[in-house]
């Protein structure tokens, strides 16, 4: 057994990250999002932010053979690469300011920004209008920066996407075609600014176990019909997630 994966196996608290990512699985296999509201609180609680970040990205490559084919059947893909190409263009600032600001006010980061999206998809949030390709910039410019620095790089495209008129299909395959795009660039950027090291990865491949089983469990449930029943079982498992990683319960 290699050295790197008998240390991943010591990871300390590595059954509360095989629940997170177990969980994480369930819920984006249904909705197509979630798994950074639900694993970096946790994550960000038990390992260096920049490895839970490169953990968030390692696993989501397990998860494209089985998801990537029928987002793109289904996804609006200029409207996604528009998104992601804003979001690959600030994302070198986040990882900046990953890498000079404190590990308890990254974790305060992460809480914040997951709370503030769970507090939005609760509440029904919606927009009125079209938003044209300079929005759509801007959106995609604002989840680079904020998953940059904290891994979250999903809540602003999560909340453009459910605020607006798409239905739960469109959704789910607009948000995985998305964060697919971005997870190369995660860690092309992480690795190239020395904020993780190789042995990080054979705990992504430990961790891509339960999340690939939660994952397929997950879309064997999807079914429009029961959408509002499942969407309110995964915002209490994403505020469990929040309370959990925040830095006052140490």
């Amino acid at each position: 057994m290699p050295e790197a994966l008998t240390s991943a196996l010591q990871t300390p608290g590595l059954v509360w990250l095989a629940v997170a990512y177990g969980i994480a699985g369930l819920v984006r296999g249904f909705t197509g999002f979630g798994t950074a509201l639900i694993v970096m609180p946790v994550a960000a609680l038990l390992l260096p932010v920049p490895v839970a970040i490169l953990l968030l990205s390692v696993t989501g490559f397990a998860s494209w053979p089985s998801m990537l084919p029928r987002a793109l059947r289904n996804a609006d893909k200029r409207q996604v690469a528009v998104l992601a190409g804003a979001a690959l263009i600030t994302m070198p600032l986040g990882m900046w300011a990953l890498s000079v600001l404190p590990r308890d006010l990254l974790r305060w980061l992460v809480s914040i920004a997951a709370a503030v999206t769970l507090l939005a998809l609760i509440t029904g949030w919606r927009y009125r209008g079209r938003v044209g390709w300079p929005g759509l910039g801007a959106i995609g410019g604002t989840a680079g920066v904020l998953g940059g620095a904290t891994g979250l790089t999903g809540p602003p495209v999560i909340l453009f996407y459910l605020a607006g008129p798409s239905g739960a299909e469109a959704v789910r395959a607009n948000t995985i075609l998305f964060l697919a795009a971005l997870e190369v660039g995660i860690i092309a950027n992480l690795f190239a600014r020395d904020l993780v090291t190789i042995d990080a990865l054979w705990l992504g491949l430990v961790l891509a176990l339960p999340y690939v089983l939660g994952i397929t469990i997950g879309q064997a449930l999807f079914d429009p019909a029961r959408e509002r029943t499942f969407r309110a079982l995964a915002y209490i498992v994403i505020g469990l997630a929040i309370l959990t990683g925040l830095p006052l319960f140490d």
